[in-house]
């Protein structure tokens, strides 16, 4: 048979010009695919003749060529040069014969999950009356930063998957990483027990902070991380005699999740109000007003009101008060709403004058979003208790870890019968294969961040965001900080707004959905989230679509 080769990207980086193929008769140029995967440790195919397309997939698995089809589920492996042609042109019949009978899914198989979905599903954060009344989109594979559809119609994720994607769909070390440890076992309990992955990650994690918070208590969410830091450091104050330290201090728009505990310390309004009953009281102080993009800042009060009125809580209520919450840098879920430089520092130092525990929430800051590691360790502190979630597993699985420091869990121990010991766990604490993935994706990061690529990245994407939204009619600010923004929207008069129910922001991620990119909104401002990895076109795709979105739903 005869077909072409079309080799569309390696690690999102184009091999040949758009359009361009390389006509192959059998398997003559099974060659440039070993010297792609030798080089690149991936390849992604397009075997193709004049009726239809099949994707191909070649990696490297224990030193030899592996090729796999998405739609066909064929993988093997090979070591002998002659038999690993024949094979590759084997599997790109096979692909081609499945792509050729199989089914169309947007004809069968999308409407059969489209009714199951409408009949059975309950989607979070989500209005229900408009979920039905608008086109559903069901996803059915990803690749780097794009989604596809059973149409065959592609995505770019500008939402990262809620903020946790960091590598990409189906980054190949990462899927390599679940392969390895699914051959060796999925799941085993961590009470009691433990395995290679959950203790090599503990280390890794301590290490991060410098190893001044030696210990890791995992969880599978960032609410999970919040409620465990809290309980810890309440139960610490009983345990050190200090029974009165039962204060929780938290700052104005703050989320930390959507269980009780962390909704009681959240300042959420609409998210959380009609839940207020139940909440155990926390006091407040006021976040610091600061507006930066692309490293420019526009607007800021220093922090000066809100450490202020900090600094007056603490005069009346430090010696009553155990701990004090706080996402350091930017609170994502309020708008991506930004401290200034040396405001976290401030905090933190008025807890250690006072003796009160510091919770740093980096559940969404942390792993790279705003270009470190970790918000806390690059303005060089350490808190009492640091909230992992989100970026930690890679948007591959539910993963979360609260740190802490020897100090604090020294407390905890004793005999049985003392009842010191943290009564609180989850049934997948520990998953081997969300921390398999975890240690993998620190080390990309780590690589990413040694290279520069992603100070790269973070350059580009606030350049691109500037230039493309600055001078809107429709915009009425901009924050970005790191590879996390925010586009805040408004009528074309300005002071005025739209009325909640025309759902504006709604209405141009729709446009934008419709044009390949998918955000979502929060209220009538757009947030831009995207996987870390994103290259400079899509970048500039994602923005340039989300500005004909704005022009097409809001200036009819």
């Amino acid at each position: 048979a005869t077909f072409a080769l079309q080799v569309a990207r390696v690690h999102d980086q184009p091999v040949l010009p758009a359009g361009e193929f390389v006509e192959i008769l059998g398997a003559e140029h099974a060659g440039l695919i070993e010297e792609l995967v030798g080089e690149c440790g991936f390849a992604m195919v397009n075997m193709c003749d004049d009726s239809d397309v099949a994707e191909l997939h070649f990696f490297k698995k224990k030193g030899r060529l592996a090729v796999n089809s998405p739609r066909h589920g064929n993988a093997e492996r090979y070591a002998a040069s002659d038999q690993r042609r024949k094979s590759i042109a084997l599997a790109g019949k096979r692909a081609m014969h499945s792509a050729r009978h199989r089914q169309p899914m947007h004809s069968r198989n999308e409407a059969e999950t489209d009714a199951q979905d409408l009949r059975h599903n309950w989607h979070p954060f989500t209005q229900m009356s408009e979920y039905t009344a608008n086109p559903r989109l069901h996803v059915t594979h990803g690749r780097g930063c794009w989604l596809h559809d059973a149409a065959g119609r592609r995505y770019l994720d500008g939402n990262a998957a809620i903020w946790t994607n960091v590598h990409g769909y189906c980054d190949p070390t990462l899927d390599e990483a679940v392969r390895e440890q699914a051959a060796a076992f999925t799941h085993a309990t961590y009470f009691g027990l433990s395995h290679e992955p959950g203790a090599r990650l503990a280390a890794c994690l301590s290490g991060l902070t410098g190893g001044r918070l030696s210990r890791t208590y995992y969880s599978d969410n960032g609410s999970s991380a919040v409620e465990i830091a809290l309980k810890l450091s309440l139960q610490y104050w009983q345990l050190a005699g200090q029974p009165r330290r039962t204060g929780i201090i938290a700052m104005r728009n703050a989320y930390h999740g959507d269980t009780f505990g962390a909704m009681s310390v959240g300042d959420n309004g609409i998210f959380h109000e009609r839940f207020k009953p139940w909440f155990f009281p926390v006091d407040r102080f006021p976040a610091p007003h600061h507006v930066e993009c692309n490293g420019h800042v526009h607007e800021t009060d220093g922090g000066t009101a809100a450490l202020a009125a900090l600094d007056s809580l603490l005069a009346a209520k430090a010696d009553t008060t155990a701990c004090l919450i706080l996402e350091p840098s930017v609170q994502g879920a309020a708008g991506m709403r930004q401290q200034p430089p040396g405001f976290v520092q401030a905090v933190a130092g008025r807890c250690h004058q006072h003796g009160i525990h510091l919770i740093l929430d980096e559940v969404f800051v942390g792993f790279g979003r705003l270009g470190v590691m970790l918000a806390g360790g690059a303005a060089g502190m350490t808190p009492d208790f640091l909230c992992l979630s989100k970026g930690l597993a890679a948007g591959y699985f539910p993963l979360a870890a609260t740190l802490t420091s020897e100090s604090i869990y020294e407390k905890f121990l004793g005999a049985y019968d003392e009842y010191r010991a943290f009564y609180h766990g989850h049934t997948f604490t520990g998953n081997p294969m969300a921390c398999a993935v975890a240690l993998k994706s620190i080390g990309k990061l780590e690589q990413m961040m040694a290279n520069g690529s992603l100070d790269t990245t973070i350059a580009t994407f606030g350049k691109i965001l500037e230039e493309t939204f600055q001078d809107h009619p429709n915009v009425e600010e901009i924050r970005q900080r790191g590879m996390a923004a925010a586009v805040d929207l408004r009528p074309g008069n300005s002071g005025t707004r739209w009325d909640v129910n025309w759902r504006a922001g709604f209405r141009v991620c729709l446009e934008a959905r419709n044009r390949g990119l998918i955000l979502r909104p929060l209220g009538d401002s757009l947030l831009f989230v995207p996987p870390l990895v994103i290259n400079r076109e899509e970048i500039t795709f994602m923005l340039r679509t989300a500005c004909e979105a704005v022009d097409a739903a809001l200036q009819r």
